[in-house]
């Protein structure tokens, strides 16, 4: 089984995210997307061996209120999003590991989602991308 197949999204935190996003526009291009959760870099997964179609894959970059619950309650500024390819078994691996999972789960028409904590106690996304013509 596959785990972690490349960076879904960087997330981090800032005192005053307008003024942050407008910085990154003005100085480095990168432009927030019309629904305003955060820019979106888009790329191609290359095709496996006996695959013939390359799949469409997107990283997102956003910036979080300082005050977000979305990290978790420890002192974290930034989270990290991991794609993966199979949710629930990833899920039942990590448990089975011993690693620590929260129980929440979302899921929404672009994917699934679920979080884990590493040993130091920063909170990781985990999201599996819808499959091609779901």
């Amino acid at each position: 089984m596959k785990r972690v197949t490349g960076i879904g999204g960087v997330f981090f935190k800032a005192s005053d995210p307008g003024a942050l996003y407008a910085w990154y526009e003005k100085h480095l291009g990168i432009k927030r997307e019309a629904d305003g959760f955060g820019a979106i870099f888009h790329w191609n997964v290359l095709a496996e061996a006996g695959t013939s179609a390359e799949e469409p894959g997107m990283t997102i970059w956003s910036i979080f209120p300082e005050k977000t619950a979305n990290f978790g309650t420890g002192p974290q500024t930034f989270m990290m999003n991991y794609r993966v390819d199979d949710m629930d078994a990833l899920l039942t691996a990590l448990e089975s590991e011993g690693v620590t999972i929260d129980p929440k789960r979302d899921n929404h028409e672009f994917g699934k989602f679920a979080w884990i904590v590493d040993p130091e106690g920063n909170r990781i996304e985990l999201w599996e991308a819808p499959k091609q013509g779901s």
